[in-house]
């Protein structure tokens, strides 16, 4: 019996310098893959992804089609395989890699996308100023014990503190500005939060703070053709699968100022009952999520040749 596999392709966060160039430098179909990439974007993306330093790589211009592009050499090398996926999900950025693997738009349309998206998120995260915004994750207390705190601080005047992803039972993230997030990681610590980490990006995603980026976004997309998904896909807005290509298209507007419901993605996934889930681009942090989720799926990373080679494919 052929097995059945979900890809879940990791977001902003996950970058890291040379990332993918082990796929590079292994397929001609990726390296077809990153030199379309490198005509959309007008820059060498392997001397970009293979040279760029960790600090500039998080810029998200440039994090956003980089990761992206390597989600997509991910898919590619999976596929070299023989490996398709049943179903497709992204956290957050990782969304257009899914919407291109699942036939929604094309791969080009989703390194095109991901570029102006990065750049429009980057130019609203500076636009709050010189300490500008950024998320953290706060593990160990519950979502409801932290939109509980939320509540208290904006009651008593606190602004600008947002939940941005509902990631596991154990880890939430929250989105803000700089001073919002230093007063409130004292809060979340006295309510018992174990550990407050502050996230690799430029700016506090999937929050009211980037109503401009969205708001200039939505032409963008009025440019692009989304079909209807010829593999199911999930939407972190909603947390449930995606029947419609016009929905598609709605809910990536959305999901620019919304909190990202991967935990209730997770579940409508698992529902499938598929053989396993591979974390189909670079890092490993959505394996341990998919893990504190309680699914009985097992899921492995699969974002470098070395990782593919251990799976039982």
């Amino acid at each position: 019996m052929t097995k059945r596999y979900v890809f879940l392709f990791p977001g902003q966060g996950a970058q890291y310098p040379a990332m993918g160039i082990d796929f590079f430098d292994a397929s001609g179909e990726v390296r077809d893959l990153f030199a379309r990439a490198s005509e959309i974007m007008g820059r060498d993306m392997r001397k970009l992804i293979a040279e760029t330093d960790a600090e500039t790589l998080k810029r998200g211009d440039i994090a956003q089609p980089a990761v992206t592009l390597v989600n997509l050499s991910a898919a590619a090398a999976l596929k070299s395989r023989g490996v398709s996926p049943c179903a497709c999900a992204g956290h957050s950025l990782g969304e257009y890699a899914a919407l291109a693997v699942c036939g929604v738009i094309s791969a080009d349309d989703s390194l095109r996308l991901t570029a102006r998206r990065g750049t429009l998120m980057q130019k609203a995260g500076a636009a709050l100023g010189e300490s500008g915004g950024g998320m953290a994750a706060v593990i160990g207390i519950s979502a409801a014990e932290i939109e509980n705190i939320i509540a208290k601080w904006t009651s008593g005047g606190g602004k600008d503190l947002y939940i941005a992803n509902l990631n596991s039972p154990r880890q939430t993230v929250v989105s803000g500005s700089a001073a919002a997030l230093s007063e409130a990681e004292a809060l979340f610590k006295e309510a018992g939060a174990r550990r407050v980490i502050r996230l690799a990006v430029a700016g506090p995603f999937h929050c009211p703070l980037m109503a401009g980026a969205a708001d200039e976004f939505a032409a963008v997309l009025d440019g692009v053709n989304f079909a209807d998904p010829a593999t199911p896909f999930f939407s972190n807005v909603t947390g449930k699968q995606v029947t419609s290509g016009g929905e598609a298209k709605s809910l990536a507007l959305r999901q620019i100022c919304g909190a990202v419901r991967w935990l209730d993605e997770e579940a409508a996934i698992a529902a499938l009952t598929p053989d396993m889930a591979l974390e189909t681009g670079p890092g490993k942090a959505l394996t341990g999520l998919w893990k504190d989720s309680g699914s009985s799926v097992p899921c492995f990373p699969a974002g470098t040749l070395a990782d593919i080679d251990k799976l039982d494919i």
